[in-house]
């Protein structure tokens, strides 16, 4: 299964090694008050993937610290239940 696995990544780079090739023309980008950048598709692309990703990741932050207290607090609270029940006479 690992082999499996190292054949699609290695597919997968080989793809996107092949796409980056292809479109490495300059492309620019017109922003507001006359300011431009220029640079290839290539970065562009791979900029504003990482950027998207990056938002993503922080937009999940809050729910997985949210998730995180509320797991620590059930964990207390479950072992506040197992002290009581285990100090009481069956």
């Amino acid at each position: 299964m690992r082999y499996i696995a190292w054949l699609f990544q290695m597919f997968i780079f080989i793809i996107l090694l092949g796409f980056a090739l292809k479109n490495g023309q300059p492309v620019t980008l017109h922003y507001f008050f006359g300011y431009e950048w220029q640079s290839s598709l290539v970065i562009v692309l791979l900029l504003f993937f990482a950027v998207g990703a990056g938002l993503g990741v922080l937009a999940t932050l809050g729910i997985w610290f949210r998730q995180r207290r509320e797991i620590s607090s059930l964990k207390r609270e479950i072992s506040d239940i197992k002290k009581l029940s285990g100090s009481q006479p069956s």
